[in-house]
């Protein structure tokens, strides 16, 4: 008797992967294209938006509800940022965080930058800091053995969940 496969489809994951190719290779910065797309919005996953900073989700989450906050412009470094865009960028988490609390419940949240490739930068010249939701026992086996990563809410339906909570407060 044959032994049963099991399989755990991520058809997301394939996006991902052709994203490295040539072919697949957008012209220019897509954070960039994002804040300047302002009726693109819902398409591109902005949920709020600032004069200096904005937060958009991750298409390629390491787990579900997980943010970018990213500066509007084009700036790769924490030096280059002048003391409003810190401060918008810091609002913005808050804002992140705060809402993510009320509206996924996690039990923690991973925050921070990767400034320079070889600290996991996946777009080094474009500043932006990652909201990672947590939760007690999330750290499984998947990632790591199987390359997936188990999402359990779709990007749209988190995407309108946050869009309710409303704007950050000025």
């Amino acid at each position: 008797m044959a032994e049963q496969s099991n399989n755990l489809w991520a058809p997301w994951r394939m996006e991902y992967i052709r994203s490295f190719s040539d072919e697949a290779k957008e012209e220019g910065c897509f954070l960039c294209r994002y804040f300047e797309q302002t009726d693109r919005d819902r398409d591109n996953h902005v949920i709020w938006r600032g004069q200096s900073a904005f937060v958009v989700m991750n298409r390629f989450p390491y787990t579900n509800g997980h943010l970018l906050v990213a500066l509007a412009d084009h700036k790769g470094d924490l030096t280059d940022l002048t003391d409003d865009e810190m401060m918008e960028m810091s609002r913005l988490t808050r804002h992140s965080v705060r809402v993510l609390r009320e509206r996924v419940n996690p039990d923690g949240f991973n925050v921070g930058y990767n400034i320079g490739r070889c600290a996991g930068a996946g777009l080094p010249g474009h500043l932006h800091l990652h909201v990672v939701p947590r939760w007690s026992g999330d750290t499984n086996f998947m990632p790591v053995i199987g390359d997936v990563r188990v999402m359990p809410d779709a990007l749209d339906t988190l995407y309108a969940e946050l869009m309710a909570a409303g704007p950050p407060p000025e």
